[in-house]
């Protein structure tokens, strides 16, 4: 409850329920769908890259990674400036920003061009990962925002899982630019509902944290790059060792710098928060074991068991596909509320962690075990991930929605990093360890096929990658499952802590809750920041 002006406490109000609040969700999960889209389309594009622009092994590298790079250096940035300039506002500048990016990059004709479009497509992916997550947040209510997270989470899986699959059919069809020129008509879409649908929403006054929004995207793009470069490079290599350095002493002068600005960018209070810091630890555990394992197996599908890429990915659909049918089909938010938010995060990542070890020691010459696996994965995940979403975002008070979102992405992407390039390693050291000794030295899967010279070597060669895809994917089931009982452990003792809760989120000096709608301004102590755009009605 806030103060009214003249000391009384102002009346609490009733939120308004949007009568177009799914078709809302339905903008927003397309324009989320293009941006996940867009982190694995272009894997099965490198051979065509690779001739048409004559791109090197580096080249390809900063063109698949740099898209991720920027957008994970500048989510917790683009959290900030959504929740300061207006939600739906920043929405359609994220939305104008990916259709030119996706246009310059179908245009391009140089490695260096195609990188350029790539983070500038980073940037535009930033603004809407974060404005999509905070909209929602903002027209529904806290009886239907399990379900229209849980929606939103879905598409994104869908979003990952499909790259491969979608990238292959447009190649079988067209040349690689026909990837990025899809965009296109799906931003011209959103971009037209989201002026007529999408309420205006934003929070605060004043400057923007511009030395925050500096150093946190700074250290966190070196952080990001050091791991994905990692274990191409080595742990040990001077690039990788400089910007894991200078990564981790820029987020520490962030951290410092916060603590101190009189409006942060980011409150360090929400740390004080247990549910907020089993929260954050969920999102980084549950993307590390899951597209770790993707990652692996994919290699599995294609190297082992000889599936060309855009197969592979459509035999890893199930996964992908049970995510959105059990949040579409609302069994995910029912299993929430009935749980409770810190049960389901247990049940949902132990389901996952068995889903990962079922796929792992699934049988090489047959799917019904893999199918299996997938289908518990994506039951897993169906549970998990909205769960972990609304356990970040209650956190988080209503009116700093953007910087909640800003921070679930962030993890996400340092997660998803991590798991690739950790289990990636663990694969790597467990495929050279266990090669025949004829082919020591042998660097990759393919690399060692080529060398070996009899059948027997081959059948070896088959024999320690999967026997290393096994390793990587039992790490990841115990990282999943050590992340769902920490979170659930440190959600459950902050339901039942009896000491006061953590001191509530000043506002900036001057600043207020503003919703434009018509020209109507409402401040925060007549409503919430949230009202019915010009020709819309409430329901």
């Amino acid at each position: 409850m806030t103060a009214a002006p003249g000391g009384t406490a102002a009346p609490p109000t009733t939120p308004v329920r949007l009568r177009t609040r799914w078709l809302v969700l339905a903008v927003l999960c397309l324009a989320q769908l293009v941006v996940v889209l867009d982190n694995t389309i272009l894997t099965v594009a490198v051979p065509a890259l690779t001739r048409d622009l004559h791109a090197s092994t580096a080249d390809i590298q900063w063109v698949i990674n740099g898209y991720a790079l920027v957008q994970a250096g500048l989510l917790l940035t683009a959290g900030s400036v959504v929740d300061r300039y207006g939600r739906r506002r920043m929405l359609l500048v994220g939305l104008v920003l990916f259709g030119l990016a996706s246009a310059a990059a179908a245009s391009a004709r140089s490695a260096d061009h195609l990188v350029a479009a790539r983070a500038a497509l980073g940037v535009g992916g930033a603004l809407l990962a974060t404005a999509t997550l905070a909209v929602a947040m903002q027209v529904f209510d806290a009886r239907e925002r399990p379900r229209a997270i849980g929606i939103w989470a879905a598409v994104s899986a869908l979003g990952f899982a499909a790259g491969p699959p979608v990238g292959g059919l447009l190649l079988g069809h067209f040349r690689w630019p026909a990837i990025f020129l899809v965009n296109l008509p799906v931003v011209l879409v959103c971009l037209l509902a989201a002026r007529r649908l999408v309420p205006e929403s934003r929070h605060g006054e004043g400057r923007l944290d511009l030395v925050g929004a500096v150093l946190s995207t700074a250290g966190l793009g070196a952080v990001v790059f050091a791991i994905i470069q990692g274990p191409e490079q080595g742990w040990g290599s001077v690039p990788v060792l400089g910007a894991a350095t200078a990564g981790a002493l820029l987020i520490a002068a962030f951290v410092a710098w916060e603590q101190h600005v009189p409006a942060p960018m980011l409150d360090m209070r929400f740390f004080r928060d247990r549910r907020f810091v089993g929260a954050v630890s969920g999102v980084v555990l549950i993307t590390f074991g899951s597209a770790g394992a993707l990652f692996l197996l994919a290699q599995q599908l294609q190297f082992v068991r000889g599936y060309p890429a855009w197969e592979a990915g459509v035999r890893m659909a199930p996964f992908a596909l049970t995510v959105v049918l059990l949040n579409l089909a609302g069994v995910a938010a029912l299993v929430i509320r009935r749980l409770g938010i810190p049960l389901a995060i247990a049940a949902g990542m132990a389901t996952l962690a068995l889903g990962l070890v079922v796929t792992a020691y699934a049988p090489a010459d047959g799917y019904g075990g893999l199918l299996v696996g997938l289908l518990l994965m994506g039951a897993g995940c169906a549970v998990a991930n909205p769960a972990i979403v609304e356990a970040v975002l209650s956190a988080v008070p209503p009116e700093r929605a953007g910087a909640g979102a800003g921070i679930d992405g962030t993890m996400s992407e340092v997660g998803t990093s991590l798991g690739v390039a950790v289990l990636g390693a663990v694969l790597n050291a467990r495929f050279t360890a266990a090669l025949p000794a004829v082919l020591a030295g042998a660097g990759s899967f393919p690399a060692a096929l080529a060398a070996a010279r009899t059948g027997v070597d081959r059948d070896q060669v088959a024999e320690a990658f999967n026997a290393a895809v096994v390793l990587g994917q039992t790490v990841g089931a115990v990282a999943v499952l050590a992340g769902g009982c920490l979170a659930a452990l440190l959600l459950h003792r902050a339901a039942n802590q009896t000491g006061p809760p953590p001191p509530p989120v000043d506002p900036p000096p001057g600043g207020r809750d503003v919703a434009a709608s018509g020209g109507r301004h409402v401040s925060a102590s007549d409503s919430r920041d949230v009202v019915v755009p010009a020709g819309s009605s409430a329901g």
